[in-house]
């Protein structure tokens, strides 16, 4: 006689439960539709930043999408412009000094308001971040009134002024949560070793935040290459950013040359970001 899990009760039935189809067919479906959501938000983002690539190699004299054939001759009129060339090399010189200083006070702030116990230490917190959230078009009318006084604007040391106080939120947004990760018992027991402050933090936080720090300075460095609207004031025939040059172009000589600079823009943020995100994985890791 068969044996049956109703004829012995007290036996637990190796049968499998029963799946509901309507069930998991309802899961597939919110997947799928989580996942096309995600994907037309991406491509809304992303796409009109591509749409500059082939815009540059059109083969007309005017921006026109889609291009009227293939040429690489914008990106030629582009590297042998002395003007083009004299604003990207002034943008990338900032942009280099900018993440020194961005980094060495950002890093140092941070430091800071993590170990601090001030009453105060959220506000100032929010006073740090403040060039992120202020509109930049208020930011560059305050930089141009404070600098024209001191006849520095359109001058290297303007500029990187300017843009360290762009840069910095960043930094020390990326530096601060890499501190709250660090565990202070590393340091504890660098200085019951015997190591003073200095030397535990060399020795021993420094190694652990240092993949943010890099991380954060790649940041400091596109904050201020990427900007064009705080460049604008504080431009002038001396010293124009590579964002500043952009507008003049556009106002008066509206070529693919613009779409072609704007692509190795994009090339360089692009390869700076995916530098970033390896190196904050490395930290993770």
């Amino acid at each position: 006689m068969a044996s049956d899990s109703s004829t012995f009760p007290g036996r637990l039935s190796l049968a499998r439960p029963m799946r509901n189809p309507v069930g998991r067919y309802r899961n597939i479906l919110r997947i799928f539709t989580a996942g096309l959501f995600v994907f037309l938000i991406t491509v809304f983002l992303v796409l009109p930043t591509f749409l500059v690539i082939p815009m540059s190699l059109n083969d007309g004299s005017y921006l026109a999408f889609p291009p009227q054939g293939l040429t690489l001759k914008w990106y030629r009129a582009y590297f042998s412009d002395p003007d083009w060339m004299a604003a990207t090399l002034f943008s990338l010189k900032v942009a280099f000094a900018t993440a020194i200083v961005a980094t060495t006070i950002g890093t140092t702030a941070a430091l800071a308001l993590a170990k601090s116990r001030l009453p105060l230490k959220g506000l100032l917190q929010s006073l740090a971040l403040g060039p992120m959230i202020v509109p930049h078009v208020v930011l560059g009318v305050s930089f141009y009134l404070v600098f024209s006084p001191w006849r520095i604007t359109g001058t290297f040391a303007g500029f990187v002024l300017a843009h360290t106080v762009l840069a910095i939120p960043y930094v020390m947004i990326v530096v601060g949560a890499a501190v709250q990760k660090f565990d202070p018992s590393l340091e504890l027991a660098a200085l019951n070793c015997g190591a003073n402050r200095i030397q535990s933090f060399f020795l021993v936080m420094l190694p652990n935040i240092g993949p943010s720090v890099a991380s954060a300075s790649v940041f400091a460095f596109l904050a201020s290459f990427d900007d064009a609207t705080v460049s604008f004031f504080i431009s002038d025939i001396g010293g124009k950013s590579i964002g500043r040059k952009m507008f003049e172009d556009i106002d008066f000589n509206l070529t693919p040359v613009i779409a072609a600079a704007s692509t190795v823009l994009v090339a360089i943020s692009l390869a700076l970001m995916t530098a970033a995100q390896l190196l904050t994985t490395r930290n993770r890791h």
